[in-house]
């Protein structure tokens, strides 16, 4: 009968696991992705100007013609880490942001691929005194970042929906912190606990040499048993004094 909810727990904390690793994962690759298509050669124009200029080829990276591509790239990154540091509305939060993320790297992609670079892509001395523009594309790299932008936009979806019931880093940092004082005290009471002892030891070997009884609780400075509440030999020094043959204190 206790095994099955206990099946049942540990079901729901494996999957919860699996959720986020799955968001998290998509996340990161969502942003590697996009860096790496953001660095590479998205298109190549080549100039023709007035003569007697000469033509000029210019390459066209992704940062040039679609500079959200890395921007978002770096956010889906962060976005990776930020999902197993925060938890609650906090993840939904994050997991909004990144469906952005996705939301613009699709944008760039589809933009890229649909729309031809003109002159106001070019640097300007490539662009100076231009008469014709011809361009060549790669539609290889624009589509890297469509790929990046839906798994952006699924692992931000699968965050804001279920993320607020994942556990998190939290959670394991705040019982280490709370069971960090008690180790420390434990560690720095078990010397004192140690010097304690030997003191005892030490004061009972003082007692002996003395030739007292280190069981009698006597006070080894004065041979006083704090449990009687006097000394030994005050009690000798306040007893009365016999008295005479005429009846008479000597």
């Amino acid at each position: 009968m206790s095994g099955a909810p206990r099946r049942r727990t540990g079901g729901i904390v494996s999957g919860q696991r699996r959720e986020l690793t799955a968001a998290v994962a998509g996340l990161a690759m969502a942003g590697g992705l996009a860096l790496s298509a953001g660095g590479q050669t998205w298109a190549t124009a080549t100039v023709t100007r007035r003569a007697p200029l000469p033509p000029v080829t210019e390459a066209l990276d992704g940062s040039a013609l679609a500079p959200l591509v890395p921007a978002c790239g770096l956010l889906l990154l962060a976005a990776a880490v930020a999902v197993v540091a925060v938890r609650g509305r906090g993840r939904q939060v994050v997991g909004l942001l990144a469906c952005v993320g996705g939301g613009t790297l699709l944008w760039s992609g589809l933009r890229s691929l649909v729309a031809d670079p003109g002159l106001a892509d070019l640097s300007d001395g490539a662009a100076a005194g231009a008469t014709a523009l011809a361009v060549s594309r790669s539609a290889a790299w624009p589509a890297l970042a469509l790929v990046a932008g839906v798994l952006g936009i699924a692992a931000g979806a699968l965050t804001v929906l279920r993320g607020p019931g994942w556990s998190g880093m939290g959670r394991r940092y705040e019982r280490a912190e709370a069971a960090a004082p008690a180790a420390v005290a434990g560690r720095a009471a078990a010397p004192a606990a140690e010097r304690s002892r030997e003191d005892r030891a030490l004061d009972a070997w003082r007692a002996l040499d003395r030739g007292e009884d280190p069981t009698t609780g006597a006070d080894p400075g004065t041979g006083a048993d704090p449990a009687a509440g006097g000394d030994t030999a005050a009690g000798r020094d306040t007893a009365p004094p016999p008295a005479g043959d005429d009846g008479r204190r000597l």
